[in-house]
């Protein structure tokens, strides 16, 4: 099965790159963790730049993908609750693409194609470090339907 971070920005700071690239390494075989960048939009003052981010979001995804949105509004997803998506999401067999807007947040365009939105919890964090924890938190669930004591709550 395929795991796709779609995100907005390109040309990360180093610790980031090493961040995502720890955990995306650590992946088995069946459960493959990519990452799709977009670039930001500029900034132009008219209020636009995440609608530009969102069809450049939208653009790279396939149709038949499962789609979650990366969203703050919400409560946040416990680890147990995301390894029980992940579960599900491995059953269904689509590859499944994880949203992750721009410092303006994620476009309301794309958050109408998610099936399903999640959020980190009511925190905000920088949307470049974002990518890190959402690779770290699906690592995580992936270790707890496989029995790894990585996860030791």
């Amino acid at each position: 099965m395929k795991l796709v971070v779609a995100a907005v920005g390109q040309r990360m700071p180093g610790w980031i790159e090493a961040g995502w690239s720890q955990y995306a390494s650590r992946f088995p075989p069946h459960l493959r963790l990519e990452l799709v960048e977009v670039s930001p939009a500029g900034r132009s003052g008219a209020g636009r730049e995440s609608a530009v981010e969102g069809q450049r979001l939208l653009a790279r995804a396939p149709g038949r993908a499962w789609r979650v949105g990366l969203n703050g509004s919400r409560q946040g997803w416990s680890t147990e609750y995301l390894a029980e998506r992940l579960a599900e999401w491995q059953i269904g067999g689509d590859p499944v693409w994880l949203f992750i807007g721009g410092a303006d947040g994620l476009a309301p365009e794309v958050l109408a194609t998610c099936r399903e939105r999640w959020s980190l919890g009511p925190a905000v964090f920088p949307h470049m470090l974002v990518r890190v924890l959402v690779a770290e938190q699906l690592y995580r669930a992936s270790t707890i339907l496989s029995g790894h004591p990585y996860h030791r709550a």
